[in-house]
């Protein structure tokens, strides 16, 4: 399968079959994401793998929908803001950018190993760091539920879900 292939076979999975992913299969994800570029190369991020019970069912408790309960496994990628690198002229923290380069890296790895993920941003983050017992500097950006998907997609579905290319690309000048 081609990279164009892979990313459109991607999508966002909620609804996971009750097979745990292998170690092995977890450590090919995780390597995805360790292997991700950042910003000067800080590699600011951090994964945290929850795939116990008991601390399965205090990480699904910081997110407010049913379907997370599903996931065997769920990765909260954290990011350190002291250790990302700032853009000198005007400030800019490339930490969230770093993190979601290596959480679309980790994405890719499950889908090509037969594995569904889901971006969740909108999470209660305090409760989360409370959950997980994170250092005051480390930040928890997102939770990737991960497993073997129950459901399929569409893969064609990105004709009519997402902009034409005419909309988005612009050539030597907006």
């Amino acid at each position: 399968m081609n990279f164009l292939e892979l990313a459109k076979k991607r999508y966002s999975v909620r609804k996971f079959t009750n097979q745990v992913p292998e170690k092995e299969m977890l450590m090919k994800v995780l390597e995805a994401g360790r292997i991700a570029p950042s910003a000067v190369n800080f590699q600011p991020w951090y994964f945290v793998v929850i795939n116990e019970k008991e601390a399965l069912e205090n990480i699904y408790s910081v997110y407010h929908r049913d379907w997370i309960n599903e996931a065997p496994v769920v990765i909260v990628v954290c990011g350190d803001h002291k250790k990302s690198w700032k853009r000198e002229a005007d400030g800019k923290d490339f930490c969230d950018v770093d993190v979601s380069i290596a959480v679309d890296h980790m994405t890719l790895e499950a889908t090509n190993l037969g594995m569904g993920s889901c971006w969740v941003c909108n999470f209660d983050k305090q409760k989360c760091v409370e959950v997980l017992g994170l250092p005051k500097n480390i930040e928890p950006i997102v939770i990737l539920p991960l497993g073997y998907p129950a459901d399929e997609v569409d893969e064609n579905r990105h004709e009519t879900k997402r902009k034409k290319i005419e909309e988005i690309v612009h050539w030597q000048r907006f």
